[in-house]
C-alpha cells in the first residue's frame, strides 16, 4: 500500500496531498475537492471521533481465527466494508481519470476481494448510464446512489437505468440537497418530505430494488426513514462536505443503531481508515462501514489492483483487531469491545 499511495499521490497532486492520516487537516475548505467545507471541522470530526473509542483488548479465549464475512440482501461479503460513492473525480481530485474508468476499476476490484462497489449520481443521467453499464455480472456487486433531484421523473430515469444494468440495491444520498456544486450548475436537488421518501422508496420497491437512505444523522430521521420503509440508513454527514460543525458520525451512530437497529439494517460512513476503526463501528451498532476517499487513492495509485490491496488490508486488520477482543465472528462484535 505504500507503493500505491505513492502512485496515487503523483496522480492527484492537485487536489489531494494523500496524507499519512486522511484527517481533512490539509484539505480543510477544499470543496469542490476531497476536503470538509468551511472549516473542515465536519470531516474531522469524523476521524477524532473514531480515534476517543478505545478497544479492550482480551486474549484469554478460543476466538483465534476470525470469521469476517456476512450475508447481505442474499450476497456473501468477505468482510462489512463497501466502498461508499463519490462523485466526478474530475471536479473533485482533479485528475486525468474519467468517472467512466474509475467505475472500471473500482467494481472490478470489489468484485474480486469479495465486497460492493458504489456508482454515484451526477449531473449527466447520460453519464450515469454509461458507468453502470460496463457492471456486468447482472449488477450483483454494485450499489447505485441517486441524488435528491428536484425534478421527480429523473429519480425514475436513473431507478430504470439501474435495473436495466441488473442493480438490485440503490440508495438516495439525501444529504445531497446541500451540495452548492449542483445547485450552481442550474440542476437542483431537495430536501425530502416524509411523503416524499416514501414514494421513492415505494418507487425502488416496486422494480425489485432495495434502498438505502445515505444522510442520516439524526434519530428522528432514522425513524422517518424506516416509516418510509427504508431497508436501511446510512449514518453519513457526506464526507462533512455540506454542513460544518457537524458531529462525527461516530458521535450519533448508537443512539440511531438503538433506535432503528431491529428494524433495517445500520450503515456508517465518514473516518473509517482501518480495520480497527471498522471493528468500531460495528461495535457502536453499524452492521456495515462504507469508504471513500481512501478507496479513491487506492484506484489511481494501482487501479483495480489498488483496490483489492486496500481491502485486503482493511481485512486483515479488522481480522486481528477482533483476535485481540475475543470475537469469532461479527455477530460476537458490541460494545463490549469498547473500553
Amino acid at each position: 500500500m505504500q507503493d500505491v499511495r505513492k502512485k496515487a499521490r503523483e496522480r492527484v497532486k492537485a487536489k489531494c496531498k494523500v496524507c499519512p492520516v486522511c484527517n481533512g487537516v490539509a484539505c480543510a475548505g477544499d470543496v469542490p475537492g476531497m476536503g470538509g467545507i468551511g472549516a473542515g471541522l465536519s470531516f474531522q470530526n469524523n476521524v477524532t471521533a473514531l480515534a476517543k473509542q478505545r478497544l479492550l483488548m482480551r486474549v484469554l479465549h478460543g476466538a483465534n481465527d476470525p470469521d469476517t464475512t456476512l450475508e447481505l440482501w442474499g450476497r456473501k461479503l468477505a468482510l462489512p466494508v463497501l466502498a461508499a460513492p463519490v462523485g466526478s473525480i474530475a471536479v473533485n481530485l482533479g485528475s486525468d481519470m474519467s468517472d467512466a474508468d474509475y467505475a472500471h476499476h473500482l467494481i472490478r476490484g470489489c468484485r474480486e476481494v469479495g465486497t460492493l462497489a458504489s456508482v454515484g449520481d451526477g449531473l449527466d443521467a447520460a453519464a450515469f448510464e454509461k458507468n453502470i453499464s460496463m457492471i456486468g455480472d447482472g449488477g450483483a456487486c454494485v450499489m447505485a446512489f441517486i441524488k435528491p433531484w428536484a425534478a421527480r421523473e429523473e429519480i425514475g430515469t436513473r431507478l430504470d437505468m439501474a435495473v436495466k444494468a441488473g442493480i438490485s440495491i440503490c440508495g438516495m444520498d439525501v444529504d445531497a440537497a446541500g451540495l452548492t456544486v449542483l445547485r450552481r450548475r442550474g440542476t437542483p436537488v431537495s430536501t425530502q418530505r416524509p411523503e416524499e421518501l416514501a414514494q421513492v422508496i415505494k418507487l425502488a420497491h416496486a422494480r425489485g430494488i432495495k434502498f438505502i437512505v445515505k444522510g442520516v444523522m439524526a434519530v428522528d430521521e432514522a425513524v422517518i426513514a424506516a416509516d418510509a420503509g427504508a431497508d436501511a440508513v446510512l449514518v453519513s454527514n457526506h464526507g462533512g462536505r455540506v454542513l460544518d460543525y457537524s458531529p462525527g458520525t461516530a458521535e450519533v451512530l448508537p443512539a440511531i443503531a438503538d433506535a432503528v437497529g431491529g428494524r433495517v439494517i445500520v450503515m456508517m460512513d465518514g473516518g473509517v481508515r482501518t480495520g480497527a476503526d471498522v471493528l468500531k463501528a460495528l461495535a457502536l451498532g453499524a452492521q456495515l462501514a462504507l469508504i471513500c476517499r481512501p478507496v479513491v487513492v487506492a484506484v489511481h495509485g494501482d487501479e483495480q489492483n489498488g483496490v483489492v490491496k486496500y481491502f485486503e488490508q482493511i481485512r486483515d486488520e479488522l481480522a486481528q483487531a477482533m483476535r485481540l477482543t475475543g470475537c469469532a465472528d461479527l455477530g460476537a462484535i458490541s460494545r463490549r469491545v469498547l473500553a
